[in-house]
């Protein structure tokens, strides 16, 4: 007999298992202005404790989001977009004295189990073990477009919701929560008609607030330092797949012996698999060859992962879709033994062209025991957009693979990719192809010059480099990189560019289906 005694409504902390159904309730409640999966992950991953769910018999049934910021800010004129990332809580600060309250969504058959109620306890629970001053959000006027033909503005009508003339039930139940109001905050979310966009200011101070000089919990996610190695492998011609795999081998082993967290590999890292044909063959056909090595690649290197204990990202292979389009991907071997993908979103023209290769659709931040990081093959790191929709789902490390023939494509890569580091604040690890393949069509020659880039402020190296290569020299370079520096630069830098962008100005979309 089941236990008589079990919990039916818990209310906890959300975990990356909890995405899809927390999606899926966002969709119930929002329809079209629901969060994303990227959404909900990058929460968790910004401020892990500040995520709940409620669930009920097995399902969840409600969802509240917060984050932490500067009171200074939050108390300032705001919309929802601007204070929140555009739903990424991208903003959130990890020494913020104030939790934010981002979102509070409850299944509608599922409203009189008070569930609201638990969430908001939960929220003042954190704020209270973080020793935080309170809470602060825009709450919804839901009848306040009702009652517009009266000629009463938001300011007047929560007045009267406040002095019991008029009844709202938002306002109501957090008026009875302990919220106090200290202002109407204009077209806080356009979206919502019943608001007609305006919210309610309001916020929740923690009786038991002191001191912030107080040591608080540590509520980091991340290690300290992270030690990454970058690989400059020369193209040379192999007799063998084994042969091939002999050669990565020997960098990834010399990397492990170097306690290194990761190791990043060149893009086209499959492509001297070519220099085994005896003869050679026209282009298209050429790369399709490389594309039957697949799944030995996949499997020898995923056991290098586990058997060295190390995060490999893999360069980047030609692989065959489920439609057959020929894609240009990054498969990252996590050492847990999990393998993840990234395709280049952006082929050259000379892909294009010679390969027919394909563009992906799809960019998404990958967890690892580090922390989020993101993959933009060579090309990707010229378009800011992609390494800011990386950086907005919370990596701080972006892996940056490629193959360059002349010194000026080489120059596109790395003076992008600092600006990458520069402007989202992140690391920016290059891993370049050096060498020749006479025999491969369009392999023919390489330059590269190896980077380790982080943003240029007091915390890091003057000119921004943490390390790098010599030019055109096979070698492998290390750096340790301290996550920590990057949060502080964000938020208390001599700039602070990630987080002083214009919300109120512009955004990047990017369409749902491809998220």
């Amino acid at each position: 007999m089941p236990s008589l005694n079990k919990a039916k409504l818990v209310v906890r902390q959300a975990t990356l298992k909890d995405v899809d159904d927390i999606v899926a309730l966002s969709k119930k409640v929002y329809h079209k202005n629901s969060f994303t999966v990227k959404n909900i992950r990058a929460q968790l991953r910004y401020f892990p404790q500040g995520q709940f769910v409620a669930v009920f018999e097995g399902h969840i049934v409600g969802h509240c989001a917060t984050f932490r910021i500067n009171e200074s800010i939050a108390l300032k004129p705001h919309t929802f977009t601007e204070i929140t990332g555009h739903c990424f809580a991208s903003r959130h600060d990890p020494k913020g004295d104030i939790l934010y309250g981002m979102e509070i969504c409850i299944d509608p058959d599922y409203r009189r189990l008070r569930i609201g109620q638990r969430l908001y306890k939960a929220r003042k629970d954190l704020c209270e073990q973080f020793k935080l001053k309170g809470i602060i959000f825009g709450g919804r006027l839901p009848g306040y477009a009702k009652r517009k033909d009266k000629s009463l503005t938001p300011k007047d009508y929560v007045k009267e919701v406040i002095e019991k003339r008029i009844r709202d039930s938002v306002v109501n139940f957090q008026l009875s929560n302990g919220f106090e109001l200290i202002g109407i905050l204009d077209n806080y979310e356009p979206s919502d008609k019943e608001s007609e966009g305006y919210a309610a200011h309001m916020i929740w101070r923690n009786p038991f607030y002191q001191d912030l000089s107080k040591n608080q919990p540590n509520q980091g996610r991340t290690p300290d330092s992270v030690r990454v190695a970058a690989v400059q492998l020369q193209a040379r011609k192999i007799n063998s797949f084994e042969h091939f795999m002999q050669q990565l081998e020997y960098f990834i082993d010399v990397a492990a012996d170097y306690h290194s967290d990761f190791i990043v590999f060149p893009e086209l890292l499959t492509i001297p698999l070519l220099s085994m044909e005896k003869k050679n063959v026209e282009m298209k056909e050429a790369i399709l060859h490389v594309t039957e090595y697949t799944e030995q690649f996949v499997k020898a290197m995923q056991e290098l992962a586990i058997s060295y204990n190390i995060n490999i990202i893999g360069g980047s292979h030609p692989t065959l879709s489920e439609n057959n389009d020929l894609l240009n991907v990054c498969y990252v071997f996590l050492r847990d033994g999990s393998i993840h993908t990234q395709g280049k979103i952006h082929p050259t023209p000379s892909e294009r062209n010679y390969w027919n290769i394909k563009g992906c659709n799809k960019l998404q931040a990958i967890d690892t025991d580090c922390g989020p990081i993101g993959v933009l093959i060579c090309y990707d790191s010229e378009f800011p957009e992609a390494a800011r929709h990386l950086s907005d789902q919370g990596a701080l490390m972006l892996f940056v693979p490629f193959c360059t023939d002349q010194k000026q494509g080489y120059q596109r890569v790395k003076y992008c990719s600092h600006a990458r580091a520069i402007e989202n604040q992140l690391y920016v690890i290059m891993a370049g192809m050096v060498g020749n393949l006479p025999d491969v069509d369009n392999m023919d020659v390489h330059y590269a010059e190896s980077y380790v880039l982080t943003p240029c402020d007091f915390l890091f190296s003057p000119d921004g480099v943490a390390a790098s290569s010599g030019a055109n020299t096979e070698t492998i370079m290390f750096a340790d990189l301290r996550l920590d520096n990057l949060i502080l630069s964000r938020n208390s830098g001599t700039v602070t560019n990630f987080n002083d962008r214009r919300f109120d100005l512009y955004n990047i979309n990017w369409k749902k289906q491809l998220y």
